[in-house]
């Protein structure tokens, strides 16, 4: 079992390896957080962990976008998140591998970084300026079938696609570089999908690629049978243009 110790960013969404995450941080938490990885050198990964918030517990007002205003915020690393930190948290995230952490003029931070290896959250230390995670890192096994369970999912996720285009009627991109490798594709079509936090976070910690495309395969053709019947519903900007991990 590889274990690491890295800072623990809580999000209320799930980051899926290969996935971009752009942040703008503002609590004094995640600054702290911020500032400590910039005396990482620059040749080497300035890495942190990624978890979802569990539904019914408080999200801090730092997450992707603007901050909320109107809130009074805590103080202290777990603010939010109750006595037991661990337990507001669910159990599989991701590894972040931060490329620009450029601090504003007001202390604020913009933040883009890349999923890379999914973990499992061991314990949570809330002693120091912000929160750190002993996490274990979890493989990704292909499990049985996985080629051919991907080809069936990419040719399930642009019907998918076009009815969610249909649904907003906006034009559809042909989808011609979505990739081919089995993992790769789960995390894209779990990432891209108009799943709830729950549901993503299912396929996030699902035992290997061949049991996250099975359960893609399911939801996507649910879905699209969803929105064949309900032509009004939201649709995702993924619709615009073509879909990619960049």
């Amino acid at each position: 079992m590889t274990t690491v110790r890295l800072p623990l960013f809580p999000l209320n969404s799930v980051l899926f390896p290969g996935l971009v995450l752009p942040l703008n941080v503002f609590e004094e938490r995640y600054r702290a957080m911020m500032r400590d990885l910039l005396k990482t050198p620059e040749d080497e990964p300035r890495r942190f962990a990624v978890v979802a918030i569990r539904d019914g517990h408080e999200v801090a007002p730092t997450a992707p976008g603007m901050p909320d205003q109107t809130a009074v915020p805590e103080r202290g690393p777990a603010a939010g998140f109750g006595d037991d930190p661990a337990k507001a948290f669910h159990e599989v995230g991701c590894i972040a591998d931060a490329a620009t952490i450029r601090e504003r003029a007001d202390g604020s931070f913009e933040v883009l970084a890349t999923g890379t290896t999914r973990v499992r959250l061991l314990s949570v230390d809330a002693s120091g300026a912000f929160l750190t995670a002993e996490l274990e890192e979890l493989p990704e096994d292909p499990g049985e079938e996985a080629g051919a369970l991907a080809e069936g999912v990419l040719r399930a996720f642009r019907q998918y696609q076009k009815r969610l285009a249909g649904a907003r009627e906006r034009s559809l991109s042909t989808g011609a570089d979505l990739p081919d490798e089995p993992a790769v594709v789960s995390y894209l079509v779990a990432a891209a999908a108009m799943l709830d936090i729950p549901a993503k976070q299912q396929l996030l910690q699902a035992p290997d690629t061949a049991a996250r495309l099975r359960e893609e395969l399911k939801l996507l053709r649910a879905e699209t049978a969803i929105i064949r019947n309900l032509p009004s519903l939201p649709a995702s900007d993924l619709t615009r243009g073509p879909t990619s991990l960049n």
